[in-house]
């Protein structure tokens, strides 16, 4: 009978233990998945855009944009410490009206003037110099009509320093290509890796180390799939 007893109490500790161990994987799945669907759209992302005009559909697995002017996806939840953000994304060149242009992101943003990012969405309007106002990382893929991939850090003031520049073809966007894009913050250092080439890697000597991501692009129709968030524990 004793016998039976101790192992009935290692048992409920081990399903105990196990529920824990599941509850928080859970917790933390909830916490960084962000589906790129019709149902679960409003809870995890938010459009700040320059024009009324903007539309969100969605594809097999992902959403399509088209952006008649600047636009922003922010994803609604701030992601904080060392992680990594994957996604998968193409701009679509293939109708009239489709632009080859600005595949961008901005990652770890922050605004110096309010508690969280949408606090002064309003007065952004998603016009591209007002982000000069935020704290963030910033690669603009393929921008100034696909002449141009570069790499910034905002500081909260206007004209961010360029930190690096590419204007090479083999650097710009291609029509219609599905891009997975790795951003990395580990250990103050911030890197942006397509298709497997790490074109910026920085050492930051005040990393970013809180703050929201959000898809940027403008003037385009652009798809994402598969966004993921994983915090480096």
């Amino acid at each position: 009978m004793k016998q039976t007893t101790k192992i009935s109490i290692v048992s409920g500790a081990l399903v105990l233990l196990l529920g824990a161990g599941l509850a928080w994987l859970l917790s933390g799945y909830q916490k960084y998945n962000a589906p790129l669907n019709a149902r679960s759209f409003d809870i995890y992302w938010m459009v700040e855009s320059e024009s009324p005009d903007y539309h969100v559909s969605f594809i097999d697995g992902g959403v399509e944009l088209v952006a008649p002017k600047g636009l922003t996806m922010w994803y609604r939840k701030p992601l904080e410490g060392d992680g990594v953000i994957e996604y998968d994304a193409r701009v679509m060149q293939e109708r009239e009206g489709d632009r080859l242009s600005d595949l961008n992101c901005f990652w770890m943003a922050t605004d110096p003037a309010a508690e969280d990012i949408f606090a002064r969405s309003a007065e952004r309007r998603g016009v591209f110099a007002n982000c000069a106002t935020l704290q963030l990382y910033y690669v603009g893929y393929g921008g100034n009509h696909n002449t141009t991939t570069r790499f910034r850090r905002y500081n909260g003031m206007p004209n961010p320093a360029l930190l690096q520049e590419y204007t090479d073809p083999e650097h710009l966007l291609q029509p219609n290509h599905w891009y997975h894009i790795r951003l990395a913050c580990e250990d103050g250092r911030v890197s942006y890796t397509i298709d497997g080439e790490t074109l910026f890697d920085y050492t930051d000597p005040e990393p970013l180390q809180r703050g929201w991501f959000g898809f940027r692009t403008t003037l385009s129709r652009t798809q994402f799939k598969n966004f993921k968030y994983t915090p480096k524990h």
